[in-house]
């Protein structure tokens, strides 16, 4: 599957009553597009898109309108309110007032994901608020301000988490399945998705093949591999990553850019920067202990 663009949306962002500022577009993300902007008053009608559609108030409050006729409803969102809008549905919404908004169009494919396969249909939310949502949200609009390739699973997390958020906590109905302690990835699959990790700890690693490894949807490898470990997917990669550059930096000739860069950091800073929020130090301080 290729990259999510602007053709997958339902249309709203190319809209000249919309000013961009910053989207995902060439990050090579397939299930997620992000984008941040600036939106003035409009009402406008648009049609039935492949994507579902979640839209965080950053400002307000605002006045949103969504629907015709006696179908029509109205709300006056707060910041962190937040409009969803399934796939598949035309749409005719009417924006109140100047707005700054994340927005981030998903696939069905990866909705379907957080539900072991099955159809999973979103309620039509007006100014709802869910904190986990929120948080997701911005987390996704600083990962657009800041990328680095060598984060892809980390974004493979984040999506696979909004979208178990979204089928969980916002589904049409609210049916809610009875909660459950996840089984843990056997040995045999944990040995093989290590493995996997340590041959690739120089490359972007997206979550799907880590959960091929094990023969697992990637909803099921997400929630068996924290059973088994206390931890993500991607903090258990970093904290390879982290540890073989500690190694190289302490046995090894090669200069801290090249370590960071072999050890799947996208640069330098990169890894300086990873180093001292995890581990209080920097790599010039590990290579002096050494």
């Amino acid at each position: 599957m290729g990259e999510l663009g602007l053709g997958d949306t339902c249309g709203i962002l190319r809209q000249p009553w919309v000013t961009p500022r910053r989207d995902s577009s060439g990050l090579g993300w397939e299930h997620l597009y992000v984008s941040t902007q600036r939106e003035r008053p409009y009402h406008a009608e648009f049609p039935p898109a492949a994507t579902h559609l979640l839209v965080l108030h950053l400002d307000g409050p605002v006045t949103v309108s969504r629907g015709q006729g006696r179908s029509r409803r109205s709300r006056k969102v707060p910041p962190g309110g937040f409009f969803l809008h399934p796939a598949g549905r035309a749409l005719a919404v009417e924006l109140g007032g100047w707005l700054d908004t994340v927005h981030a169009y998903l696939t069905d494919k990866a909705l379907r994901e957080a539900n072991d396969g099955r159809a999973v249909e979103l309620a039509e939310e007006l100014g709802a608020t869910d904190t986990l949502v929120e948080q997701l949200m911005l987390t996704l609009q600083g990962v657009i301000q800041r990328w680095e390739p060598s984060a892809r699973t980390y974004l493979d997390h984040l999506t696979a988490m909004l979208a178990a958020q979204l089928m969980h906590r916002h589904r049409a109905g609210r049916e809610r399945t009875p909660s459950r302690t996840p089984s843990g990835l056997s040995s045999r699959q944990l040995s093989s998705v290590r493995e996997l990790m340590e041959q690739r700890l120089a490359e972007p690693l997206p979550l799907s093949d880590l959960a091929a490894a094990a023969s697992l949807s990637v909803s099921q490898f997400t929630r068996q591999f924290r059973a088994s470990t206390g931890e993500s997917p991607h903090q258990h990669l970093l904290r390879l990553r982290l540890e073989q550059a500690c190694r190289l930096l302490r046995t090894g000739t090669s200069s801290i850019g090249e370590v960071a860069v072999g050890c799947g950091f996208s640069h330098q800073e990169h890894l300086t920067r990873v180093m001292r929020a995890r581990m209080g130090t920097t790599p010039a301080a590990v290579r002096r202990a050494g």
